[in-house]
């Protein structure tokens, strides 16, 4: 897909079970349209893609979200699992081609990629190369997390491998609710879903695309609001969702989903009850 001069790509790492206390299982194709319980018993949330999304212009290489990292560590269980390295793979780049990095916020199943344990056991940067872009309010909400129950159902923090990325100093911590990465790209954090949690906003040439994190998982929260239980602040979560959608409606906007199952991008249209609905772009 192509927003102006922006070139943009999904990196599906595949479909999962999300439980309900954070953890998620791989869904093989048989099994995706049957719903059921796990062995264990846990009550299953929901299935859901994880689709980090590339974005390339020039001598940018932008990465949003860097999924699970499952099958990225030494010795991993997970080969059968699409990861970071093996779909940029498939765009002939590697991890060491990313220029930037941006995490609209640090729940595991948008934050895990961004680091790998090497063979010896070492804590190593993914993206070798880049700067990790992140609110500075989520940040410091995830550090106060860290041994905290969490009373949000789904998502969850785990630093324990980020805290090499603080250390090597490749966090850039953004401070303003506006944030300009390159020209064309710009970082809105909306709050609502996590303190800190951003969106991205793509324009050029009078096209504009927004990448939308977990404020709009997918398009089945186009026109009602599913996120109470996982959202941190659910009005303020409510509030942006909704000025969001009327500046995409009025734009013409693409919207990118990164929890889709299908439809993993369309122009915000509206039918004849004034609902809205997609029209799918490739």
């Amino acid at each position: 897909m192509r927003i102006g001069k922006f070139e943009i790509e999904h990196l599906s790492e595949g479909i999962f079970e999300a439980f309900e206390d954070g953890t998620f299982r791989k869904v093989l194709s048989e099994d995706i349209t049957s719903p059921k319980e796990s062995e264990f018993g846990m009550q299953l949330t929901t299935k859901i893609g994880i689709d980090p999304i590339l974005i390339k212009s020039g001598k940018h290489n932008i990465l949003v979200d860097t999924g699970l990292g499952w099958g990225l560590d030494s010795k991993s269980d997970y080969t059968d699992t699409s990861n970071l390295k093996t779909n940029l793979d498939i765009f002939g780049l590697t991890p060491s081609d990313i220029t930037h990095v941006v995490l609209t916020h640090l729940h595991f199943d948008h934050a895990g990629g961004s680091t790998f344990v090497n063979e010896h056991t070492s804590t190593q940067a993914t993206m070798p190369y880049a700067n990790y872009f992140v609110q500075k309010t989520e940040w410091m909400y995830a550090l106060q997390q860290t041994g905290v129950e969490q009373e949000q159902k789904g998502g969850h923090y785990e630093l324990d491998e980020f805290y090499k990325l603080a250390a090597e100093e490749k966090l850039a911590f953004i401070v303003d609710a506006q944030f300009e990465l390159i020209e064309g790209i710009t970082l809105i954090r909306t709050g609502g879903h996590t303190p800190g949690h951003q969106i991205v906003k793509i324009q050029h040439a009078n096209e504009t695309a927004y990448i939308l994190g977990d404020l709009l998982p997918n398009e089945a929260h186009l026109n009602q609001y599913a996120m109470k239980l996982m959202d941190v602040d659910p009005i303020q979560s409510k509030k942006a969702k909704t000025l969001l959608l009327r500046q995409a409606y009025e734009e013409h906007a693409v919207l990118l989903f990164y929890h889709s199952l299908h439809t993993k991008a369309g122009r915000l249209l509206k039918d004849m009850d004034r609902k809205y609905v997609l029209e799918e772009v490739q």
